[in-house]
């Protein structure tokens, strides 16, 4: 099982940043991206997973095994640290979510409602999403984000093990997450010439 981009071309704002991308990500692997801030990591992670099209080119990606970790951590206020974990339980159908509120050091906020959560607390949530998923491909966007020094090595840990038991991750970070197995891509190279608009998609997200 894996994942492959072949020729791929993206575009932000209808303009396209990168092109002629091509990577295979196996099973067990992790693919972090690097590159200035700007040049279109996000972007290319939000066409790999799927959240927009290409402008040229295509992912090969097994069907219902990606799941996405954003900047936003698509957290319901108002509901309890477990209920939100609950509901995206079951939204994939994974049972409960137990593991995950001990794999990222949740189970003593359980019960706190979402919206009373701290930045790094509420980030700690969001990525625990993943664990619910039971998706093999993950694709992170700066995943470290407000995580303290513990906090980043606890994820670091889940991260270490979901590829253990046969995941991958394309990450999009700056941040040393102790993977030194991890392959590096440095996207400067992919950079597109400098164009007008792209078609009329407009993606909104830098």
């Amino acid at each position: 099982m894996n994942l492959q981009v072949v020729d791929l071309a993206v575009a932000r704002g209808g303009v396209a940043v990168l092109a002629a991308v091509n990577f295979r990500l196996d099973a067990g692997r992790a693919l972090i991206l690097r590159g200035p801030n700007g040049l279109g990591k996000t972007t290319l992670l939000r066409t790999v997973a799927g959240l927009q099209p290409p402008l040229a080119g295509e992912v090969r990606v097994p069907e219902d095994q990606m799941a996405y970790a954003a900047h936003a951590d698509g957290l319901k206020s108002t509901l309890t640290v477990a209920e939100n974990l609950g509901f995206w339980a079951s939204v994939f159908g994974t049972g409960s979510a137990e593991a995950a509120l001990a794999a990222m050091n949740l189970t003593g906020l359980r019960d706190r409602r979402a919206a009373d959560l701290s930045a790094g607390q509420k980030r700690r949530l969001g990525l625990a999403r993943l664990l619910v998923t039971g998706r093999r491909f993950w694709c992170l966007d700066e995943p470290t984000v407000s995580l303290d020094t513990a906090s980043v090595a606890l994820f670091a840990g889940v991260l270490r093990a979901h590829l253990a038991e046969g995941g991958a991750a394309l990450i999009a970070t700056h941040i040393d997450l102790g993977l030194p197995e991890a392959a590096l891509l440095d996207l400067t190279p992919f950079r597109a010439p400098l164009s007008g608009p792209a078609g009329a998609f407009d993606e909104a997200f830098s």
